[in-house]
């Protein structure tokens, strides 16, 4: 690797790397967008916000021959306010035929708004519960690419469903938004009984056949928003694994299609253990391990993370992993509002490229991250906490460049800044939090668990990496500085002028002419910085960011001339101070005392000391002398 890094010594980071992620990344953020891309215009219901559902009960009847549905959706729900009526998102084409509520039937109405209106036997108060039952069928709508999908896999029929964000409406009346996740779900799914049926949660009790058709029911016993409900019925081969820890232990259940039920599948599916390992040491257990995990095909381009059961075009190594991320950051604690998208799919990128580091080891992750600098870095713009007009564009909110990749580098960056142990700890935190957990996180909540962990404020990373745009493109250049040290002198240009300066911990490596490295960390806050830091060994070479770490472009290092002017090293700061002077030199030079004089060249301070308070000085230009075992040295500073 020393080969390697010296090679590269003073290049641009524009590098070309083999075989990468980038393609399976784009086609996961492909698919996310177009699961949403015919029902985006839908925005929050403000008829649906003045009540809480506790609980449904969806009965469905569907047959993979035909797409159709029918069914019975029992709602358990609090009011939030008064109420006279109720009001369900609900597709246009979709009929109800009966409501009720105990043996009473309740009147309603199907507006052209996609919606159902309920009128209630008499006031419902604030704080109280009802149940309400909606009979009803009809032929979901046909939106190009719908949320209830009826087609055929080798020539055999399937339906499936895909609801992110807009989409559960289409085919089951239901509250869509994401402000209201259901306590409890059972749903029973009758189809022809040569089918297998899947929902989320796990199968109480075996399926009862009667006559043709056989029903199969499944309880999830975890909050959940409408989106992440989905059904699927085809005629699956199932494939059982086994998954965490005793007393945590839960199966992982495979539903495949018979033309793909082989070893190759197989192979592919056992590396999902080890992946819920991994993220289970790293965060937590997994967070519905009462339950099952798993996945099932079907014939979309992607995947979708339904809660305990993504959906899965493929079973591919790094889609397994990304949806599987979700289960924590997405599903547990769910984005609250589109605009903290990237706390869905910048998390699950990040934790992705995290199998790659610990499985494939240390190069391959940083091959990983240089692809999406390269991508995050292909545009000089682009903010990851989206406006609320670009939280209307399905292109933006599912932008694999900024939600994903940019999501997933600001992570890493954090990840640096803070270290891993308060990192993993903060993150740790975030998805143990009361408020959270099984619910909705804005960015803002994840700032305070890191930032509680940090010990400091972040509101000047997040304000230039998630809420500002671009990135730096940083020049340095390093100098032997005497015996033992290296001075760095920092600086960086902007992208985009909505930052004005990337203040960022910059690693870089040096390298000495008998094998010698050592990674070091430039505090940068300011342009021009100059940073003196101890190194063991007289350096011969330089690396900028070798593990990857931060989103720059085209930023070089480059190592400046070996003898250093002892004249310029010497030299004060910060200059202008109005408050204490530091006076910074070679480590192989001793201070002996500084005398200060004022613009009349009067003697107007004395100091033994390398730093000291310039408090008492008048305001304007002073004139100093250094006085070392090297002889004295003459500077001047303004006192502000």
């Amino acid at each position: 690797m020393k080969k390697a890094y010296l090679l590269l010594l003073c290049l641009p980071l524009s590098f070309v790397f083999a075989q990468s992620n980038t393609a399976t990344r784009s086609s996961i953020a492909e698919a996310e967008m177009k699961s949403a891309a015919q029902t985006m215009n839908l925005q929050v219901n403000p008829n649906t916000i003045n009540y809480d559902i506790t609980y449904h009960k969806l009965e469905l009847t569907v047959n993979p021959n035909t797409k159709f549905i029918s069914g019975k959706i029992t709602t358990t729900f609090t009011a939030l306010a008064d109420m006279n009526t109720i009001t369900f998102d609900f597709a246009n084409t979709l009929t109800a035929s009966l409501v009720k509520k105990g043996v009473a039937n309740l009147t309603f109405t199907e507006n052209t708004s996609n919606e159902l209106i309920i009128t209630l036997p008499s006031t419902q108060a604030a704080g109280t519960s009802a149940t309400i039952e909606v009979t009803y069928s009809g032929t979901p709508p046909n939106n190009g690419f719908g949320s209830f999908e009826q087609t055929t896999h080798n020539g055999v029929p399937i339906i499936w469903t895909l609801s992110e964000p807009f989409g559960a409406r289409d085919w089951w009346p239901c509250k869509q938004d994401l402000n209201d996740k259901i306590d409890s779900i059972d749903v029973y799914i009758t189809a022809p009984s040569q089918y297998v049926s899947v929902s989320n949660g796990i199968e109480t009790t075996a399926p009862v056949i009667s006559g043709a058709n056989k029903t199969t029911h499944f309880h999830h016993g975890y909050p959940i928003p409408a989106y992440l409900i989905a059904i699927a019925v085809t005629n699956y081969s199932v494939y059982t694994q086994a998954g965490g820890t005793a007393p945590n232990d839960y199966p992982i259940i495979n539903y495949i299609y018979p033309e793909n039920y082989n070893q190759s599948s197989f192979s592919q599916l056992d590396e999902t253990p080890a992946i819920l390992d991994l993220y289970e040491n790293l965060f937590e257990v997994y967070p519905f391990h009462n339950e099952k995990y798993g996945h099932a095909q079907f014939s979309w381009g992607g995947g979708m993370e339904h809660t305990t059961v993504s959906f899965m075009v493929n079973f591919s190594r790094q889609l397994i992993a990304h949806e599987l991320a979700h289960q924590w950051f997405g599903d547990k604690v769910t984005c609250g509002t589109w605009k903290d998208i990237w706390l869905n799919e910048g998390f699950a990128t990040y934790l992705a490229t995290l199998v790659i580091e610990n499985f494939d080891g240390i190069d391959a992750f940083v091959t990983e991250k240089q692809d999406m600098i390269n991508n995050i870095t292909s545009s000089p713009t682009g903010n990851l906490y989206l406006t609320d007009v670009q939280a209307t564009n399905v292109n933006r909110i599912f932008s694999s460049r900024l939600s994903y990749d940019k999501g997933a580098m600001v992570l890493e960056m954090l990840r640096f800044k803070l270290g891993d142990t308060a990192f993993f700890q903060g993150l740790k935190n975030y998805l143990a939090d009361s408020n959270l957990a099984y619910k909705y996180a804005v960015t803002d909540d994840l700032q305070g668990h890191l930032e509680t962990v940090y010990g400091g404020s972040l509101t000047e990373f997040f304000n230039d990496w998630v809420y500002n745009q671009g990135y730096p493109t940083y020049s340095i250049v390093a100098q032997n500085y005497g015996a033992g040290q290296a001075r760095f002198v920092v600086n960086q240009t902007q992208s985009d002028a909505s930052v004005s300066f990337f203040e960022m911990p910059v690693p870089v490596r040096v390298f000495g002419a008998a094998g010698q490295q050592a990674d070091l960390v430039l505090n940068n806050t300011i342009n021009g910085e100059e940073i003196i830091l101890n190194v063991p060994f007289e350096i011969t070479g330089v690396e900028f960011d070798p593990e990857r770490h931060l989103v720059a472009r085209n930023s070089t290092i480059t190592l400046g001339n070996q003898n250093y002017d002892l004249e310029k090293a010497i030299g004060l700061y910060p200059n202008p101070s109005s408050d204490v002077l530091h006076i910074q030199m070679p480590n192989s030079t001793n201070f002996e005392k500084v005398i200060i004089y004022n613009s009349l060249g009067q003697k107007v301070m004395e100091a033994t000391s390398a730093n000291f308070s310039v408090n008492s000085l008048a305001t304007g230009v002073h004139y100093v002398d250094i006085q070392t075992t090297e002889g004295t040295f003459h500077k001047k500073f303004i006192k502000k």
